[in-house]
């Protein structure tokens, strides 16, 4: 007999976390004939990630896997002459990391460094002699615990701490040694230490000509709590005779300060010429809503320029992803001759490619590369003729591309484009396992606010939508808020959408990607207009003949969680929250939080003790005791952004106010659980949400 029974289709499940093949750090060749880029993946059986490297030919003809084993292989950086690739590993210790080095043309990784301690930034000279590092050294203490076993079972008896910036989430609690700029020898390892003291030294940078380090530092007196006060300063590369015999460090006098402007820098780079030094930045100190904005100064003095122009774009990453997500900023790069800046900006749910004139008017950025997509890492040929890049869009987490660039108005291939990039050349086809998945379709909606204000949104419908049906719907907050929901692949969305549930999500003011006057709308009034743009997207939701406003849920973390636990105090239309990672009472989150005073400087609000009111005002706990939906709370317990008793609050009041509640937490997580936690663990997350909305929504 034949099976008249269809095979049901693939839908989308929490398993998928285990199989998906992640992308980062792209590179590609000085010559532009090939990238390196990192691949991550998960074991189940231990639920350890592990990433190699990965090269591809920048025509597309070939990809292979260029590192293997169960290990971390990260941050691969192409010598100046494209024969050899420095990397991070800990192929040698799983707790320590090294430089490794390895023949692009074959053969095997050998380690280069052996210090103690973490690597972060590192890049070759000019030469290919050397490499710069930024470096911090493991504390004398966990030092002697590793030499003696006894020492070691006991592990730490004690933390002094004398500075507010002691912890960090995702790190955990920080050594008491500060970052310093190294230089190793790339033949010898031999690694010297250029700068010292009490102070970080961050993101060090070569001049083109190998002679002098440039690298962002916050010098001032309390570093900690004035944390937009970071400068740019330049060092000489190399040891000077007078320095003492015993160190190589750079004294105060040989360090000096680039002529900027105040608020704080980051990713700054040489022009070709080492004349300029680019850099992003925000115009004023504090006022984290600010766009970061694209600066050039000159070296030899005279202030920086804001070269951003009339444009109102967030020049930086800034859009969530649960499987594909980089936020960190990569650097603005210059053309080959000088005149121009690349960069990526967030707009409208988008991350394109822009290029700015250095030293002309920049009435509105030339777009490079704008289609509808969010921009991953890129990265230029030495010729600038080139660039390589992830791409993320709705149904794709990222996927790794090429185009030949502008010079001059045309296109590598002779094809005229005033000032776009040519067609771009897939280069991977990770994750094609995608393409058996069943999934719903996502319609973009902008509507009105409440006061008139343009609001941008998107809803996804189950797979196998069935219009004359009525369904439960699940509206989505995002975290930051200084954020974006945009084009780019949620895996989360997707597992609620294939349980039969309309999910929906918008960028309410607050939310970047729309100018600074929309991110800045609620600084210092958190839960106002935010409030009631989240409220007019769930009215246009309740309106929709599919939705059923009976059936309505809602959930979000990080301020997102701030902004359900907000709800749940002030109406009890939807039927179902599940708060997360929440930020439920300023009072207490000022100190316990690793932003510590950077609170003041995030949602605008004053020190707890110079206005109690205003911050309890903004602080979703004051409304609690209206609350009468059923809540889920999830927390990490290694939160260090938004400490557990954040959320162990709402869930205690829940309880003692008799709304059913319960609490999950989860074990050596930190805040970034639901995009980067222990695959397990991310699994019993969206096990746990999804559970509590079939309780209360089906």
């Amino acid at each position: 007999m034949t099976d008249t029974h269809p095979t049901p289709p693939r839908l989308t499940t929490t398993d998928d976390l285990y199989t998906f093949q992640i992308p980062s750090d792209p590179q590609i060749s000085p010559d532009g004939t090939q990238v390196v880029f990192c691949v991550r993946r998960v074991e189940r059986a231990t639920e350890k990630k592990y990433t190699n490297l990965w090269l591809a030919d920048s025509d597309g003809r070939r990809l292979r896997q260029f590192t293997h084993g169960k290990w971390a292989d990260t941050q691969p950086r192409w010598s100046p002459d494209g024969r050899t690739l420095a990397f991070l590993s800990n192929r040698g210790s799983e707790e320590q990391a090294q430089i490794h080095l390895m023949p692009v043309d074959g053969g095997e990784a050998r380690p280069l460094t052996d210090l103690k301690g973490n690597f972060a930034n590192f890049e070759w000279s000019p030469d290919g002699a050397k490499l710069v590092c930024q470096f911090r050294k493991k504390d004398a203490d966990a030092l002697e615990r590793e030499k003696d076993e006894a020492k070691k079972k006991l592990g730490v008896s004690y933390r002094h701490i004398t500075r507010a910036d002691y912890k960090f989430d995702g790190a955990g609690y920080l050594p008491q040694e500060r970052w310093h700029v190294w230089v190793i020898d790339a033949t010898s390892g031999e690694a010297t230490q250029l700068t010292e003291g009490d102070k970080d030294e961050t993101e060090p940078r070569w001049s083109p000509d190998g002679q002098a380090i440039l690298f962002a530092s916050n010098r001032g007196e309390r570093p900690d709590m004035n944390l937009d006060e970071t400068e740019l300063y330049l060092i000489p590369a190399t040891p000077r005779p007078q320095r003492s015999q015993k160190t190589s460090e750079v004294t105060e006098t040989e360090m000096r300060q680039l002529e900027t402007r105040p608020g704080r820098k980051f990713a700054a780079v040489f022009s070709p010429d080492g004349r300029h030094v680019a850099y992003l930045g925000r115009d004023k100190p504090g006022r984290w809503y600010q766009n970061a904005r694209l600066y050039v100064a000159a070296v030899a003095g005279g202030g920086a320029r804001d070269i951003s122009g009339d444009s109102d774009l967030h020049l930086s990453g800034s859009t969530n992803g649960d499987v594909f997500n980089e936020l960190s900023p990569a650097l603005p790069v210059w053309s080959a001759d000088g005149q121009r800046l690349y960069v990526g900006a967030s707009w409208q749910g988008n991350e394109p490619l822009v290029a700015l004139a250095a030293f002309a008017p920049n009435p509105a950025p030339q777009q490079v590369i704008a289609e509808t997509g969010v921009l991953g890492g890129y990265t230029f040929d030495r010729a600038r003729r080139r660039v390589a890049y992830l791409w993320s869009t709705l149904d794709d987490p990222a996927q790794l591309l090429a185009r030949d660039v502008v010079a001059d108005g045309v296109v590598a291939d002779g094809v005229a484009d005033d000032g776009a990039a040519g067609p771009p050349r897939t280069l991977t086809a990770l994750n094609p396992w995608l393409a058996e998945v069943k999934t719903g379709t996502i319609e973009e909606v902008w509507f009105k606010a409440a006061d008139g204000y343009d609001l941008h949104g998107w809803i996804l419908k189950p797979p196998g939508f069935d219009p004359a049906q009525q369904y439960p719907s699940i509206l989505q907050i995002h975290g930051g808020p200084q954020t974006q929901y945009g084009n780019m692949y949620m895996h989360e969305f997707h597992y609620l959408a294939a349980a039969g549930y309309v999910v929906y999500w918008s960028n309410p003011r607050g939310s970047q990607g729309y100018g600074e006057g929309c991110t800045g709308a609620i600084y210092g009034q958190w839960g106002t207009v935010d409030y009631d743009d989240v409220m007019a997207w769930a009215d246009y939701a309740a309106k929709l003949p599919y939705i059923d406003p009976q059936r309505m849920g809602v959930t979000g973390g990080s301020y997102g969680g701030y902004m359900t636990t907000l709800i749940i105090g002030r109406t009890d239309r939807f039927k179902a929250a599940v708060a997360q990672r929440v930020v439920s009472n300023f009072l207490s989150f000022y100190g316990s939080s690793d932003l510590n005073a950077g609170l003041e400087h995030l949602a605008g609000t004053p020190a707890p003790w110079d206005d109690v009111q205003t911050n309890w005002a903004q602080s979703p706990i004051s409304a609690i005791g209206n609350a009468k939906t059923p809540t889920l709370v999830i927390h990490s317990e290694n939160d260090h952004r938004c400490d557990q008793e954040q959320g162990e609050q709402v869930f205690i009041a829940l309880r003692r106010l008799g709304v059913d509640t319960e609490l999950l937490l989860l074990p050596g997580e930190s805040h970034g659980v639901s995009r980067g936690g222990r695959t397990d663990r991310r699994v019993a997350r969206l096990e746990h949400m999804l559970g509590w909305f079939e309780k209360y929504l089906k």
